[in-house]
């Protein structure tokens, strides 16, 4: 499984099947969750003879819902979900940060993590 799938699968039980990449799909109900990679730290044996069998990357996980309370219960879930997950480590760069959802008339709430996985 790729590290994506892995992330999917663990926000599936806050969200459902309600977990995008990047955007969520106009109209999709809230609360919801996206996420994308912004960057990591990248890895290389010195020798260059071959690839390391981990890689890392600094996600973004972005929550949403109809109300502040709502939104910052839900990123408390992800934050967990995430740091607790057994397929990749995880740990969070910083803790919640409000993001203005007037534009999808929603609250919002992003976080990053570093995780490392399987290449």
């Amino acid at each position: 499984m790729t590290v994506e799938a892995d992330l999917i699968a663990r926000l599936a039980p806050i969200f459902g099947e309600r977990v995008y990449a990047t955007n969520a799909p106009e109209g999709v109900q809230a609360p919801y969750a996206t996420y994308q990679q912004a960057g990591g730290v990248p890895v290389a044996f010195l020798e260059r003879q071959s690839m390391p069998s981990k890689k890392n990357g600094r996600f973004q996980i972005n929550t949403w819902a109809e109300t502040k309370a709502e939104v910052a219960a839900l990123a408390l879930q992800v934050e967990a979900a995430v740091v607790l997950a057994t397929a990749f480590q995880a740990e969070a760069l910083g803790g919640p940060i409000d993001v203005d959802g007037s534009l999808v008339d929603l609250f919002g709430q992003q976080q990053d993590f570093s995780i490392w996985s399987a290449r």
